[in-house]
């Protein structure tokens, strides 16, 4: 029986790998049509909503974004991404492992979830790709994977450093200060690791190399994946691309937009020239779509975690999750 047939390729699917060619118009709603399980066995990349807005400092939403980026995703389930080499949907078994769950009226207890989230995919051998969400969530996710992977080095995709907070306790959650935490943690390795479009003043780099948007502009995308290839040679890799990296022409559905960004395009062709960098984990963070317009934003999001999926496809061992299943 056909998929187009069959439909709801999200509870039908017989197979983890493949495209769906069901209706775009129709159908349960997962990333890429993937199926939803909670069963890791087999599974190279786990997709997981990370559905947080309670630390961003302008405007709120970002909890909608994982349920409007799989929206978005039907849209492009039905065929490989063009121009690419490889159908990351043939060489990877690719699950949606639902949302993290959390008791809202608790949020002191949000960070730790995240991270047990997290630690239960690695457990399970598979690579999370996570949806968020606001920035904040990258910061648990990263202490997850570094208790498997040690030190990682960081390609943070931004309009913001998220490096603020040198008053900042630990327990305090702010999706402005993450990474200046996951530098004093040791989580990941500024002097490794590179941010990539930044356009709002921070006068403290806190180590990281910073290639901002003026930057891009001038010397041109090719020239910035030379820089980052360089910068995590040898390395494992955290990706974490939050939506205003992208001009608001481009992603207006965002909780603080930054014009002078990047384009959609200038993003796709950087994260395919990243090809066989080694990395562990991915992230596409604060799409909110009561801002969106006709969808874009989250249509760009679904896009560049497609993106994601061909990176993992290309990391060195040929997607395969490094070292298998946590201990």
């Amino acid at each position: 029986m056909a998929i187009r047939d069959r439909g709801d390729n999200a509870f039908t699917a017989q197979s983890l790998t493949g495209a769906s060619h069901e209706p775009m118009y129709a159908g349960a709603l997962s990333f890429l049509r993937r199926k939803y399980s909670r069963d890791l066995a087999g599974v190279d990349v786990a997709v997981t909503g990370l559905p947080l807005d309670t630390a961003t400092c302008h405007r709120p939403g970002a909890r909608f974004g994982p349920r409007a980026v799989r929206e978005a995703s039907a849209l492009l389930a039905w065929d490989r991404p063009y121009g690419c080499e490889l159908d990351p949907l043939e060489r990877l078994a690719v699950v949606d492992y639902g949302d993290c769950a959390w008791d809202y009226g608790r949020p002191a207890d949000v960070p730790a979830a995240i991270e047990a989230h997290i630690a239960g995919i690695l457990r399970g051998g598979a690579t999370p790709l996570s949806i968020g969400g606001d920035h904040f969530v990258t910061l648990p996710v990263l202490r997850a994977l570094h208790k498997q992977h040690g030190t990682l080095s960081l390609i943070h995709f931004d309009a913001h450093s998220d490096t603020w907070g040198a008053d900042d306790d630990a327990g305090r959650i702010d999706h402005g200060t993450m990474f200046f935490h996951a530098a004093r943690e040791g989580l990941v390795d500024p002097a490794r690791s590179v941010q990539i479009g930044i356009r709002t003043h921070n006068p403290d780099t806190r180590g990281f190399q910073i290639l901002d948007a003026p930057w891009i502009h001038r010397h041109g995308a090719a020239a910035l994946i030379q820089r980052v290839r360089e910068a995590v040679a040898g390395r494992k890799v955290y990706v974490t691309f939050d939506v205003d990296c992208l001009d608001p022409a481009f992603a207006p559905g965002t909780g603080t937009p930054v014009c002078g960004g990047i384009s959609t395009a200038t993003a796709i062709e950087i994260l395919r020239g990243l090809g066989g960098v080694d990395v562990v984990g991915t992230d596409v963070v604060e799409v909110a779509p009561a801002y969106d317009a006709a969808g874009i934003t989250a249509l760009a999001a679904a896009t560049i975690a497609y993106e994601h999926l061909i990176l993992v496809a290309r990391r060195p061992g040929g997607g395969a999750a490094p070292g298998g299943p946590a201990a």
